[in-house]
């Protein structure tokens, strides 16, 4: 098991400035994506941010992650620990403001989330000036816990759970600033698979993808509707405290699509923290469903479309060239 999975999120990354991912230097990154010079200038732009935009003293500034066109930061003040988050995707601003309205609501109903801290002027997101280009940010508190361990069987069934909740709260959300379906991504999901196969299957694994469309051509429509579901639902996006799941993060991706893609989604990454990528072990893949249909049932059609998308997001997910943790053994 990954060390860090029992330490708290807020001490998970380095101290200072670093990329969340990327093998970028951060300063460069700092500099060209935001148009900040150092760690202390980034720090001193927040306090002041904070300071005037939610009426937050920043005591101090932990650290900062990067991420392509987002920054995170961890902020100690005078209401404890704090995220701030900000993007500059101008084209993304109204649907990351739809988000932290989304947020508010689930937060609202129950769902374990973190929800975006008011600013002065009751906004969620707040459009700020950089020397780089407009910034939309947020702030939110900061949950105490660990990534999701997937070893713990108890914390993997009320992983699943929470997602068939979280399920039910978006199933009765509208908003037209996050109810799209992608141009490119068919609502009909034979017609998508199919799409897939015949234009972008790499030809990895011929045996499973030649599996994959018998299958596909064997089963009818889905059964069930389309609505707003996560799209990014994987240990780390998902914080815990002991077995308690205590705050689902990133809802970043969410889309509107049917709930068996995104269960078949987690089924296949549930297990992935950062840039540690390993399929779900068969047995935790059935903890998961077993808490998951505690809280919502699926339909006998629901049941074999999860066993098809399963294996075609298996197949996405083999990494070109070398695949040293086994995702195509996995299928």
């Amino acid at each position: 098991m990954i060390q860090w999975l029992r330490t708290t999120i807020f001490a998970m990354f380095p101290t200072g400035l670093s990329m969340l991912w990327e093998s970028t230097d951060p300063r460069v990154a700092l500099q060209e994506r935001f148009g900040l010079d150092s760690f202390d200038d980034a720090a001193g732009w927040l306090a002041e941010r904070l300071a005037r935009d939610w009426a937050i003293d920043v005591e101090a500034c932990d650290r900062i992650l990067i991420s392509a066109a987002n920054g995170i930061a961890w902020l100690c003040t005078d209401r404890g620990t704090v995220v701030a988050k900000w993007s500059r995707a101008q084209d993304q601003f109204v649907r990351l403001a739809a988000i932290a309205d989304l947020l508010q609501v689930l937060h609202g109903q129950g769902i374990p989330v973190a929800p975006p801290l008011p600013s002065v002027d009751g906004r969620l997101r707040v459009i700020v000036d950089s020397a780089a280009s407009p910034l939309s940010m947020t702030v939110q508190p900061h949950v105490d816990g660990g990534l999701l361990d997937i070893t713990d069987d108890t914390a993997v069934r009320r992983a699943g759970a929470c997602l068939a909740h979280l399920h039910c709260a978006l199933a009765v959300h509208r908003d037209s600033r996050l109810i799209e379906v992608e141009p490119a991504r068919p609502v009909d999901l034979r017609r998508r698979l199919e799409t897939w196969l015949d234009h972008d299957d790499a030809g990895t694994v011929p045996a499973a993808s030649a599996r994959l469309r018998e299958q596909v051509a064997s089963l009818p429509p889905i059964d069930s509707g389309l609505q707003l579901i996560h799209n990014d639902y994987r240990a780390s996006n998902i914080i815990t405290a002991g077995s308690e799941v205590a705050a689902v993060l990133d809802f970043d991706r969410v889309t509107w699509d049917y709930c068996v893609v995104d269960l078949a989604n987690t089924f296949v990454r549930l297990g992935t923290y950062f840039t540690d990528w390993r399929p779900t072990p068969v047995g935790v893949r059935g903890a998961f469903l077993d808490g998951y249909r505690s809280v919502r049932s699926l339909s006998p059609l629901e049941h074999q479309w999860l066993d098809v998308l399963a294996l075609w997001y298996g197949i996405t997910a083999i990494p070109a060239g070398d695949d040293p943790a086994g995702w195509a053994d996995a299928l």
